[in-house]
């Protein structure tokens, strides 16, 4: 019932998974096939292994549930990256006292 007030729908979809965890690198990327991710959308990889022995790569297509963010989650994304943003620009300039070099 919230969802569908909110806006918020699901799909199915297919993920391209690449996992690695070598001595070269230690990533995990999750490219969505087909479907372009936008604010506030959420995905969740079914299938997906929680790890991989250190020495290994492994790539592969998993299933995954897309839920769409509807109109709240796409307007509390534009917030929070505004005030996350914003606080770039918290730079504070003080006046400190430097040691006088020995003469």
């Amino acid at each position: 019932m919230i969802d569908w007030l909110l806006g918020r729908r699901t799909e199915e979809i297919l993920v391209d998974l690449d996992l690695e965890q070598t001595s070269d690198s230690l990533h995990a990327y999750s490219i969505p096939v087909g479907v372009e991710v936008r604010p506030g959308d959420e995905i969740v990889m079914h299938g997906a292994p929680a790890g991989i022995p250190f020495g290994e790569r492994k790539t592969m297509q998993v299933r995954a549930t897309l839920r769409r963010g509807g109109w709240f989650d796409r307007a509390l994304v534009h917030i929070a990256g505004f005030f996350t943003f914003a606080e770039l620009f918290n730079v504070g300039f003080e006046d400190i006292e430097l040691p006088q070099e020995a003469a």
